[in-house]
């Protein structure tokens, strides 16, 4: 396993996430390789490098979706990145308040956050977030062990993630950067990789 994955497959099971539920690359789109990866999905987690072109697909998508709209399950969680280096957490939160249906979480910091800010707004979410100790010093603790180098929170990074999650039968891409969650239209639980 790479070390980011194996990273943050711990972060989840000191979150509380049971040891059923794991991570898995996608190493191809195409269907053979989408055929070895466990069933059932409940999210995919993308990462990829920052670029000026993520920025203008940034401005250019929620431009339009201002202008002709979206339906937005009010089932959908999300929360606002207000932190610069914390989409990781942010991905990984959105992958598992979308699926608490089928993700039974141990009592403890994460479940916690998630009752906590359930009535919250997108970005007063994002501002608990960067207040919530149990959540950082669990990433903090994992990164001294010496699996993964923690960036300073400010430190500029080149890579983002974002979470794509099935919720009440639409594709919703979760990125923490953008203003709202973006609805991709109808999917499955089943054919959510695809």
């Amino acid at each position: 396993l790479d070390t980011r994955l194996t990273f943050l497959f711990q972060y989840l099971r000191n979150l509380g996430v049971p040891e059923k539920w794991q991570m898995v690359d996608v190493c191809g789109l195409d269907p053979d390789l989408l055929a070895t990866v466990p069933r059932p999905v409940l999210a995919v987690l993308l990462l990829f490098p920052c670029s000026d072109k993520y920025e203008e697909h940034k401005a250019t998508q929620e431009a339009e979706v201002n202008e002709k709209g979206q339906t937005v399950s009010e089932n959908v969680f999300y929360l606002k990145q207000v932190v610069t280096n914390a989409c990781g957490t942010i991905a990984l939160i959105h992958s598992i308040a979308n699926n608490t249906d089928e993700i039974q979480l141990s009592d403890g910091h994460l479940k916690q956050f998630l009752e906590d800010s359930k009535a919250l707004s997108p970005e007063d979410r994002g501002e608990l977030l960067q207040k919530a100790e149990g959540i950082i010093n669990t990433h903090k603790e994992l990164a001294l062990e010496g699996q993964t180098k923690a960036p300073d929170e400010n430190e500029l990074v080149g890579y983002h993630f974002v979470a794509f999650v099935f919720k009440d039968g639409d594709l919703y891409e979760l990125d923490g950067r953008k203003s709202f969650p973006i609805n991709h239209g109808p999917t499955s639980r089943d054919t959510l990789l695809e």
